[in-house]
């Protein structure tokens, strides 16, 4: 017999008065009862019960003893309730990472209908694209773009990002629109993306069939940051490629143009990592769902 259940035979003696009538109650055997109040005495060091022929009661140290015996069964039954409600109704705090583009334009105003969903869970977003150590920061969960190393945790694959070749238009009728990956060659330049894993600057992407296939291009400008580099595109500096939905808007308006939309770039895997656990806390389950439903229709 564990503490805490030495503890609950111990309130249901007291509060019964007697040794058979509590083993009774808990369908224990009387000679178990008795043998477990004894050891408990003893680890304690003090007489917690006096046995008279009619009734058992309380000492004074025992009366103390059940004292703080009501109140650490009262939290741990309060704790187990909040855990067997948090699987009908999650709740808590979520420490959660996510690329800051992806989190200002997909995830935050889609927010209302996650918290209409679990309104018992509240969120701590940080974001950008830097390693983060979950466990170490306390983190539960990040959403990363792109390929991935080995990180020893548990990955996610929840959508992939349709990338395209865009340039500005003021860019399109300096240099003209490129009508084939040969064409890029004569004379075209690229906003060229330094990887923060790397340093290095990465060549352009495309799909030729299934076979992927690099262009490197002259650029007058190299960038690391994500809304550096649109803005550079933007600015007709160059030719970038970037997942779609971050340039909806500016495609629709004729700002920006789509280039050899017949060789897309490849597309990019999108992952959800969390540290490994033996039982995953529903509000991250809920959490890693939800994600999974909202970029889903972002293919």
């Amino acid at each position: 017999m564990d503490r805490l259940e030495a503890m609950r035979l111990y309130t249901r003696i007291v509060e019964l008065g007697s040794f058979t009538a509590a083993a009774d109650d808990l369908n224990l055997p009387r000679a178990t009862v008795t043998h477990a109040i004894k050891r408990l005495e003893a680890r304690l060091g003090a007489q917690l019960l006096q046995r008279t022929t009619r009734r058992v009661r309380a000492t004074r140290d025992g009366e103390t003893y059940y004292g703080h015996c009501l109140r650490l069964l009262a939290d741990v039954d309060e704790v187990e309730t909040d855990f067997r409600e948090a699987r009908v109704q999650p709740k808590g705090r979520l420490r959660v990472d996510l690329p800051a583009t992806l989190a200002r334009l997909l995830v935050i105003p889609a927010l209302r209908d996650f918290f209409a969903r679990f309104p018992q869970i509240q969120l701590d977003i940080g974001t950008g694209d830097r390693f983060v150590d979950l466990v170490r920061e306390g983190v539960d969960c990040v959403l990363r773009v792109g390929e991935l190393g080995d990180s020893g945790m548990v990955g996610r694959r929840v959508a992939t990002l349709e990338q395209v070749t865009v340039a500005s238009a003021a860019y399109v009728r300096r240099h003209g629109l490129p009508d084939s990956l040969a064409a890029l060659q004569d004379g075209h330049l690229a906003v060229n993306w330094v990887s923060p894993t790397t340093h290095r600057a990465e060549p352009l992407e495309f799909m030729v069939g299934r076979k992927r296939r690099e262009v490197v291009l002259p650029g007058c400008v190299s960038v690391s940051g994500v809304d550096a580099y649109l803005g550079c595109c933007e600015a007709g500096l160059g030719i970038a490629q970037m997942p779609r939905y971050r340039i909806v808007d500016a495609l629709k308006s004729g700002g920006l143009r789509e280039l050899l939309p017949a060789h897309p770039p490849p597309s990019l895997p999108m992952t959800i990592l969390y540290p490994q656990q033996r039982q995953m806390p529903a509000r991250l389950r809920v959490f890693v769902d939800w994600l999974v439903e909202l970029t889903t229709g972002q293919r």
